[in-house]
């Protein structure tokens, strides 16, 4: 997907939300929990079965609920590789169940690899080739040749680790490199050898007031900005301080959405908080 019909789409949604898919089956509302038990579920032939049949069926439930509101969905692999392969074939079915009934959707690989060479080139076939998704979180302490890889591809995009929502990024994030702290200048080295049209960059909620400082520099770029909801992060700060021209915001929310309500009506709670945050936008 370009950045053109990205922002088209956020115009047309009036939403800059990302949803973020990270399951956690012990978090699940019993009745989903439940299925596990129950037999199997058939998808294109497929056959799914225990947890990976739950994750499936709560993904397909959240995914209808909240498609109208958000932009993007955000699967963290972590939350499917921990349950082996038929976690995998879950994350497969599910982005295979919103490229086929919702195209529109923009697809964040939330992986955070950060290797070089030929494995990075892998892992961009992986992820673009195979898994179909528009974008994958890289980390960038390797450097530059662990990105370029993710860059050849069209209308796809890297999104780079720059300041981010945890309690102990400052113990190198913000470490001063030239005279300027550490993120601006990964943040900057990537722009060298990017467009905005193919990197973002992923900035906390939590560090909303940092979000002009970073415009500052980086005017044109996306931002992906964790940390709204379950982490306190103010998604009003957010747009007050890091929109641009161009949207230039996803504002990705996960457990403030998928967790919500615990009962059968889980899914219609999730449409609700989604609302309530894309209204933001």
């Amino acid at each position: 997907m370009n950045r053109k019909d990205l922002y088209n789409q956020i115009q047309a949604k009036k939403s800059m939300l990302c949803v973020g898919l990270d399951v956690d089956f012990d978090k699940m509302p019993e009745h989903v929990k439940a299925l596990a038990a129950s037999g199997e579920l058939a998808i294109k032939g497929e056959l799914f079965k225990g947890k990976a049949r739950s994750i499936v069926e709560f993904n397909k439930a959240i995914v209808d609920a909240t498609a109208p509101h958000c932009v993007a969905y955000k699967p963290n692999l972590a939350f499917y590789e921990c349950y082996g392969i038929d976690g995998m074939r879950a994350l497969d079915a599910t982005v295979d169940y919103i490229r086929s009934k919702y195209p529109e959707i923009f697809l964040i690989a939330d992986a955070k690899r950060g290797d070089i060479g030929n494995t990075a080139k892998m892992y961009a076939k992986a992820f673009f080739e195979e898994m179909d998704f528009d974008a994958v979180t890289i980390a960038p302490y390797m450097g530059a040749d662990s990105v370029t890889p993710f860059l050849e591809y069209k209308d796809k995009w890297a999104i780079v680790l720059a300041l981010t929502s945890n309690a102990s990024a400052y113990q190198f994030q913000t470490a001063q490199k030239d005279g300027k702290p550490l993120y601006q200048a990964v943040m900057e080295e990537m722009m060298e050898i990017s467009t905005p049209d193919n990197m973002m960059f992923v900035v906390g909620a939590t560090k909303a007031d940092k979000l002009e400082e970073l415009r500052s520099f980086c005017p044109d770029n996306f931002f992906l900005v964790p940390g709204v909801g379950a982490q306190g992060g103010s998604a009003e700060e957010v747009i007050a301080h890091g929109a641009n021209d161009h949207g230039g915001l996803l504002i990705n929310s996960s457990r403030g959405i998928l967790f919500a309500d615990h009962t059968e009506n889980y899914a219609a709670v999730a449409a609700e908080v989604a609302a309530r945050t894309a209204n933001l936008g």
